[in-house]
């Protein structure tokens, strides 16, 4: 974590994945308190994907505490079982720069882009499977015009 604080070094999932496997029955073991983990899948081989779902313009220093949490859950499963296939990653709902890619400079330095971030549609099709995402908004979609009387009539109160 230090070393990717004070940008000694890259993100690289897989190798502090490793890092942490090579130590995690090593020592004494602390008691510590995890961050909840907001969506915990497992597939039917074993390998569990660990999501924490966050908004999408975060801070430098958010994203600091991201990556510390992401390599929590990593130890905590890796010390609980050494052989685990865990992945661990942010989740973004949308992205507001749509149609333009995802461009929040602060991503930068701290997390491995390629495996520990998915945006928007990354994000649903990986867990509904492909096209969940334009469904996703094609649901909103038809809700804002089947609701757009009352959506108004309650956004007037604060004119």
């Amino acid at each position: 974590m230090n070393e990717l604080t004070v940008a000694n070094r890259e993100p690289n999932k897989s190798t502090e994945i490793e890092e942490i496997r090579e130590v995690c029955q090593e020592g004494i073991l602390n008691q510590v308190r995890l961050t909840k983990v907001d969506i915990w899948l497992e597939s039917h081989e074993g390998e569990l994907f660990l999501f924490d779902l966050k908004t999408v313009k975060p801070n430098k220093s958010d994203f600091e505490k991201f990556k510390q949490t992401l390599l929590e859950w990593t130890a905590a499963e890796l010390a609980r079982e050494p052989s685990a296939v865990v992945n661990t990653m942010i989740g973004l709902p949308y992205n507001p720069y749509e149609p333009e890619p995802y461009k929040r400079w602060t991503l930068r330095g701290m997390l491995d882009l390629n495996h520990e971030v998915l945006i928007a549609e990354e994000l649903w099709d990986f867990l509904g499977g492909e096209g969940s995402y334009v469904d996703l908004l094609d649901a909103f979609e038809m809700a804002g015009i089947e609701l757009r009387s009352e959506i108004d009539a309650y956004f007037e109160k604060f004119r």
